[in-house]
Order: C-alpha cells, then sequence, then structure tokens
C-alpha cells in the first residue's frame, strides 16, 4: 500500500484526488471514493498512518464506532487499512504539503517538502488539527528524561505495567489514561493545577471514587522539580497552591497538558478559515475553493461535532461531491454494496 515517492526532479504523480491526513477519516475517504470508481493519493507528515489515534492514543479504547462495541485506536486504524486495500491507494508517508496552487486548467499542483509533486483533480483536506506538538513540562532538566522516563503519549500501555506513576494534566487525556493505567500501576498519583477538572463528569466521578477507596493519589499542584539518582528518574516535587512542596516517587511521568495545534501551510493557501479551522458547507463538505474539500476535525460548519463518527459521514458525502466535480456530465447513482455487482467487482467480492 505505501509506495516510494518519486525525488524533487521527477515528474509531478497524476492523480484523481489526493487526500492530505492518514487519519482515519482520511482512509475512509479512500474507502468511499473508491466505492465510486475514484483513486487516491494519501500525503501525511506523520512516518505512520493513523494520525491522532496512532500517534497520542494507540491504546486507547473507542465506543463509538458502530457495530463495534469497543476498539483500540490502533486497532481501528488497522481495520481502515485493511478496508481500502481493494482500491490500492498510494500512502506517502513522512511528507507535509508545503506548496499548494490552483492551476489554470481547474486542477491543483502540490509539493510536499521532501520535493514530491502531485498534480491533482481535488483535494481533501483530511488533517485533523493540524501538527501539532504536545506541551511539555515547563521546568529545568527534563531534556535528557524525555522520550523515556517522561511521555507526552502512551505508545504501550503494556510498558508501563508495575510502574510508579505521576500523571499530570486535568483533561480528557489525563483522566482517560489515569483510569485505564490505574490497575496496572504499581502505584499511580494525579496532580492537576487546579482543583477543577475539564475531563468528562463521569470520568472525573470515576476517578474520584478511586482516591475515596485510596487506589490512587490526586494533589492540587504544579511541577517544580525532578528527583533523580546517577541519571535515572526517582520522582518529581510539586508545589501546592499554599506554597507547600511534595516529593512523588515515580519512575514514569506521562504528562497530558494538551497540544499546539497548528494548521501551518493550509493556512496560507487562500481557503476560509473560522476559529483556525476550514469553513465547509454540508451538502458537499466543499471548502471556500471549487474542487478542495475538507473532512473531519479540521474543518467547520454550524452544529460541528468533533467526532470520528460524524467525520465518516462527512468522507460519504464528499466522495459523491468529488465525484460530480470531477465528471459534472455523469449520471449519479446511489448503489448499495449488498447488492450492486458494479460495488462487488470493486470490493474485490467472489460472484
Amino acid at each position: 500500500m505505501n509506495s516510494p515517492t518519486p525525488g524533487a526532479d521527477a515528474a509531478p504523480i497524476t492523480a484523481d484526488v489526493v487526500i492530505i491526513g492518514a487519519g482515519p477519516c482520511g482512509l475512509f475517504q479512500v474507502f468511499e471514493l473508491g466505492l465510486l470508481g475514484m483513486s487516491a493519493h494519501v500525503v501525511d507528515s506523520l512516518q505512520h498512518p493513523g494520525g491522532q489515534c496512532a500517534e497520542l492514543y494507540p491504546d486507547k479504547p473507542i465506543y463509538d464506532i458502530p457495530a463495534l462495541p469497543v476498539c483500540g485506536a490502533q486497532e481501528l486504524v488497522d481495520r481502515l487499512l485493511q478496508q481500502i486495500k481493494p482500491f490500492h491507494p498510494q500512502l506517502h508517508l513522512g511528507h507535509e504539503v508545503v506548496e499548494f496552487a490552483r492551476r489554470d486548467d481547474g486542477r491543483f499542483a502540490l509539493r510536499t517538502a521532501g520535493g514530491a509533486a502531485f498534480n491533482a483533480g481535488a483535494v481533501v483536506i483530511a488533517g485533523g488539527v493540524g501538527s501539532f506538538q504536545p506541551r511539555r513540562l515547563g521546568i529545568e532538566g527534563i531534556e535528557p528524561f524525555e522520550g523515556g522516563a517522561i511521555q507526552y503519549r502512551v505508545q504501550n500501555a503494556a510498558l508501563l505495567q508495575g510502574r510508579h506513576l505521576v500523571i499530570f494534566g486535568g483533561g480528557d487525556s489525563a483522566l482517560d489514561w489515569t483510569l485505564e493505567l490505574l490497575p496496572r500501576a504499581a502505584s499511580l498519583t494525579l496532580v492537576h493545577r487546579r482543583h477543577e477538572f475539564r475531563a468528562a463528569p463521569a470520568q472525573v466521578a470515576r476517578m474520584q471514587a478511586q482516591v475515596a477507596a485510596g487506589r490512587m493519589r490526586v494533589f492540587e499542584a504544579l511541577p517544580q522539580s525532578l528527583v533523580t539518582h546517577d541519571g535515572q528518574l526517582r520522582g518529581v516535587n510539586v508545589r501546592a497552591p499554599d506554597g507547600s512542596v511534595t516529593a512523588l516517587a515515580a519512575d514514569q511521568l506521562l504528562v497530558f497538558f494538551g497540544l499546539h495545534p497548528k494548521l501551518g501551510p493550509i493556512a496560507q493557501w487562500g481557503l476560509e478559515l473560522e476559529k483556525r479551522a476550514l469553513k465547509v458547507d454540508t451538502e458537499k463538505f466543499q471548502t471556500s475553493m471549487p474542487g478542495v474539500f475538507a473532512v473531519g476535525d479540521i474543518n467547520t460548519y454550524p452544529g460541528k461535532k468533533k467526532l470520528i463518527l460524524s467525520g465518516f459521514h462527512e468522507a460519504a458525502l464528499a466522495a459523491f461531491a468529488i465525484q460530480h466535480h470531477l465528471y459534472p456530465q455523469k449520471k449519479q447513482f446511489l448503489q448499495y454494496t449488498t447488492t450492486s455487482p458494479v460495488m462487488h467487482q470493486r470490493l474485490g467480492v467472489p460472484d
């Protein structure tokens, strides 16, 4: 599925559609386009498909995917990759699109930072919140431990079995991982700078029940300094609102202060924005530029809900709009995958 991307001197790749972003919505867009007979090239700045699901919380359970009572984030990505195999998408990973222009013939010219070029009939932007960097732990001497004893995302929860954990943060990620990792940890302490939490009330109530039962501790405090010995992390000092300092033993710090979302080059492409998101209509999910569409968390419209489920719906409608954009004279028919011979042929379903 992955393909080598030509270098800077190679001729542009001609594509029906270029999808920017290989997260769940970008991958499902491949499927919806494929059902309608259109092929896609997918470009992503990350080195692997999956977007935020794979990058930030691969083991996090998701409960609102239709027909899957529970599904791990990485499992969802793997299932989507399996689902789009019949359409042979070309994935260009580790490539950030830095140049974008509408051509005189109405098609689009794109180029990545690595020099790969595309000539696309339509473009779908499925870039999530854009490029992102975690907000770092703001204390001295953290650099040698980042990516090891200090982490900003959980890549493999199994590796935290039996560890002494201190988790920083008060949002959904912090609370979700607190409750997920508590049964695995030798000890777990949650630190948040305020008494109030920003996470879902039900998760906050579950966490408080664990505190009341003596299974974990919670501190209203700010990180002050690391506790180390012989180059190893041994804990962290935290400062309470009254100025008192408490030393918390830990061999692993997990920091969930949120992300710095950045649209990056997309913000310079002349597309209408609203609150750092791309404005789209709800018929086509087209941006202010004909032929350029946006699905998933990167778009906005009245009533927008940032759910994977909503992004899948957007991708389905966008596919029909893209088909009409590319082939305006072609009459559109709504065909069902259960009964359509054409759909079965495209999916590789045996006769």
